[in-house]
């Protein structure tokens, strides 16, 4: 094996191996941010939602015939009226026996009340010689003691025998009858229970009511234990006395009787009766009482209650639901759109698209407004002039299970909104221009209304539905359009991606730009048309960017329009200003064109992906000509090979390889002598295995069945743009020469 074959096989195998995955620290940290992502997204569309309501429970109204069977889906009680229960716990509390407590110690309190007042007329009744005074005195003191009393009562009290007997009598009853027990009447007549619980320090009993002696009894048992020796008048002021100064003994204790009250009304079963599971709750066909509804609001109540009090595993729930849905999301990312999902601005927006529609669905839910609002379309919109309308249309996919399976959005809501979104994601691609941004509009609008139709077909909706909807849905996609158009050059900067619009805009061949290589450089300009047409063509067979590929050939070498004399397609046969320079300087003048390239392009706000065209098409590649010429002229120079290479980097893309080649080859095919589809076959042949030996196709993302089928192409195109006319003899001179 020679040395240059052996060259060759290590650049094919270093080409190879450049293709095995990587990893780095670079690399997990990127798979973290995606997982925080997805965590995130999963954790706030959770919560931004309530929580999925308890299953609908079939409603009718008193008298009316119901339409339907209705069994219990589980067993659950019949809870009791507010007035039902009040009636049934008063009846409970008026039913409790009330508890008195006996306090014979009141008895004392009594007698030594009345021995106070007795004291006081005593000294009242000797306060004085004159009896007029005594007798003044002693008024004096009933009146202040609220004491009802004739003159000849008080007259009683000033005579000493006289008030001596009364005082003891008094005395007398009280330690005889009230010792023995006397409840108020107050409090015993307002007692309905016929028995009642008497508590004494030592004992407890019950009694029943009528059985228990009141103080209006003791007033009577006193009254006839009066003297009989006392008049009339002194009888009426012992009866008056004794009800100023006798306190019951018997007593209500209210606490203890609230709490027993209190007990009997907790004692009051709430429920009703239970319903079984499997037990019919309504017959079809028949009339519906006001025990069918109440069952069926108990049953209402049960199931909404079971979800409350599992509100943590409804969440948690939600939760997995999205991780779920999110994660099979992520994986197709990874394994069928790996270019997205390399970019961490393109998994950005996507997560920022997700939140934003989950965000306003999660609102419009909450707030009760249409749900034709939902901005799926805007997302859709915008992903499918980023990518594709595949990728989008699986967005929305992803999207409608996000949102639509939340509460209160039902299968209503599911129909319209795949329709919407579905139309916008695949209406996104087909309208190639920005003017036409109304017709993709105009289709999710029309989506929106037939589904409108639909529904109100399947559901029975009147034609007011339908319009409402209709509205709706319109100004939704009127809205969500105006909105993907206007942050459309925002997402385009943030992901560093161009759209079919924009590229569509810069491959205008009346751009100021290009105009200005077309008459200034106008061999340069034939040469990118030629270029292009070659590397479209290949990019298209091999399923890469073929639009991006053309655009990008177009502005490859723009930066010669600054000094075109200096290239050779630009120069007039016999005038070469390189002959008078040095090879050095003039391989300088060449290189600079790339980063003169870069500089008109930025200054003509050209995006990053045609800019990159500009700086990969010639890659690290020698510049031969010079550097071979800069060797024969000074042979023991030395030389830096470097000031003999373009600055690079190197193609990274399969559009830019691509390029890289078609440059060279187009170049090449213009000076052969005998173009025949051999001979384009060879220069072909000989220029790839070149760019692979030099390893400029190393960084590309290209196989090599896509380098033999681009191979390919480009023999088929130049053989097509190099063929040889045929010389046919002149018959007629008259006669059309054929093209």
């Amino acid at each position: 094996m020679t040395g240059e074959q052996k060259r060759r096989r290590g650049a094919r195998i270093r080409y190879l191996l450049r293709q095995l995955p990587k990893t780095s620290d670079t690399t997990r940290n990127k798979e973290l941010y995606r997982l925080f992502l997805l965590l995130a997204a999963a954790v706030v569309i959770d919560l931004a939602f309530p929580v999925s309501p308890a299953p609908e429970v079939t409603r009718f109204s008193p008298g009316e015939v119901a339409t339907q069977d209705v069994i219990a889906p589980i067993t659950f009680p019949v809870y009791k009226s507010e007035e039902e229960l009040t009636r049934e716990r008063n009846a409970a509390s008026s039913a409790v026996e009330p508890v008195f407590d006996f306090r014979p110690e009141f008895t004392d309190s009594s007698i030594a009340s009345a021995a106070a007042f007795f004291a006081v007329i005593d000294s009242a009744a000797t306060s004085s010689e004159q009896e007029i005074e005594r007798f003044r005195a002693v008024r004096a003191i009933l009146e202040e003691g609220n004491i009802p009393a004739p003159e000849a009562g008080a007259s009683v009290l000033v005579d000493d025998d006289a008030r001596r007997v009364l005082q003891a009598a008094i005395s007398e009853a009280f330690d005889d009858e009230l010792r023995r027990g006397a409840a108020s009447s107050g409090e015993l007549g307002n007692v309905a229970a016929r028995a009642v619980t008497v508590r004494s320090e030592d004992s407890e009993f019950r009694v029943a009511r009528d059985s228990l002696s009141t103080l209006q009894q003791f007033y009577q048992d006193a009254g006839a234990r009066a003297p009989a020796s006392i008049s009339s008048e002194a009888r009426r002021l012992h009866s008056n006395l004794v009800i100023r100064f006798a306190q019951p003994t018997i007593r209500l204790n209210r606490e203890a009787t609230e709490v027993a009250q209190a007990q009997a009304q907790q004692s009051v079963e709430t429920v009703k009766y239970e319903v079984l599971q499997g037990e019919i709750i309504v017959r079809a066909h028949e009339r519906v009482g006001q025990e069918q509804v109440d069952r069926l609001t108990a049953l209402e109540d049960q199931l909404v209650g079971e979800r409350g009090d599992e509100d943590w595993s409804a969440r948690f729930g939600g939760l997995l639901f999205n991780l779920l849905l999110l994660s099979v999301f992520g994986i197709v990312l990874k394994y069928y759109r790996p270019e997205i999902y390399a970019s961490n601005g393109s998994v950005t927006l996507l997560w920022v698209l997700l939140l934003a529609v989950a965000g306003a669905a999660a609102l419009i839910s909450r707030a009760g407004w249409p749900p034709q609002l939902i901005p799926i379309a805007f997302a859709a919109l915008v992903i499918a002039t980023l990518y594709d309308g595949l990728f989008a249309l699986l967005t929305v996919f992803v999207l409608v299970g996000l949102v639509v399976a939340r509460p209160p959005i039902y299968l209503v809501v599911l129909f319209p909104t795949v329709m919407g979104g579905a139309a916008a994601a695949l209406s996104g691609r087909v309208v190639r221009r920005r003017a036409y941004t109304w017709a993709s509009a105009a289709v999710i609008a029309l989506a929106y209304v037939l589904a409108a139709i639909c529904l109100a077909l399947i559901t029975r909706q009147d034609a007011v539905w339908v319009l409402q909807s209709s509205f709706w849905g319109t100004l939704n996609a009127a809205g969500c359009t105006v909105l993907a158009a206007g942050i459309m050059p925002l997402a385009e900067s943030f992901t560093k991606l161009t759209t079919e619009q924009s590229l569509l805009e810069l491959a205008d061949l009346n751009r100021p730009l290009l105009r200005r290589l077309s008459l200034e450089a106008p061999g340069t300009y034939a040469h990118s048309i030629n270029v292009a047409n070659l590397a479209e063509a290949a990019a298209r067979e091999i399923g890469a960017d073929s639009l991006l590929t053309r655009v990008g050939v177009y502005y490859h070498d723009i930066g010669k329009v600054k000094k075109p004399q200096f290239y050779v397609e630009n120069q007039p046969r016999g005038r070469n200003p390189h002959d008078k320079m040095k090879p050095a300087t003039s391989a300088n003048i060449v290189r600079e064109h790339v980063n003169d390239g870069l500089e008109l392009a930025g200054e003509a706000g050209v995006p990053e992906s045609v800019m990159a065209f500009i700086r990969e098409h010639h890659g690290t590649q020698k510049i031969g000509f010079f550097w071979e010429k800069a060797k024969e002229l000074d042979e023991n120079g030395d030389l830096d090979e470097k000031d003999f290479r373009y600055p690079g980097p190197r193609p990274r893309s399969k559009e830019t390889a691509l390029v890289l080649i078609a440059d060279s080859v187009e170049s090449a095919a213009r000076v052969l002598q005998d173009p025949t589809p051999e001979s384009i076959e060879e220069l072909v042949e000989r220029i790839v295995e070149y760019k692979m030996t030099e390893g400029q196709l190393e960084e590309a993302p290209l196989t090599l069945k896509e380098v033999s089928v681009a191979k390919q192409q480009f023999v088929k195109v130049l053989t097509g743009m190099y063929h040889h006319r045929l010389d046919y003899p002149i018959q007629n001179r008259n006669a059309a020469s054929p093209s």
